[in-house]
């Protein structure tokens, strides 16, 4: 698992600016819903924090929870998944929903 903090409004409410949240990499396949980290292929410099919404060309397309923001694939294109995001650790500690029906 690795630690990553989350920075920026792009995913609230679902995560805030500030949060520390715990990634999985490898394990089962991403699937729609999940909310993931991954780099754009447009920006390979950028990692983000977004939720997987359908695979495409090969890779995943990406949008954040907050519909004000659209810094993810609408603006980037697809993305490649590098992990899941499975648990905020701090300060709300709690599992962090996916799949489908979110």
């Amino acid at each position: 698992m690795l630690p990553v903090l989350i920075t920026g409004p792009s995913m609230s409410p679902t995560l805030r600016h500030g949060d520390a949240v715990l990634v999985r990499t490898g394990g089962r396949p991403v699937r729609a819903g999940d909310v993931v980290i991954a780099v754009f292929r447009s920006r390979p410099d950028l990692l983000v924090v977004k939720r997987a919404v359908e695979p495409r060309d090969g890779g995943w397309w990406l949008r954040g929870d907050n519909d004000l923001v659209t810094d993810d694939s609408r603006a980037y294109g697809v993305a490649d998944v590098r992990g899941r995001v499975v648990l905020r650790w701090w300060p709300r500690p709690g599992r962090i929903r996916g799949g489908q029906g979110w």
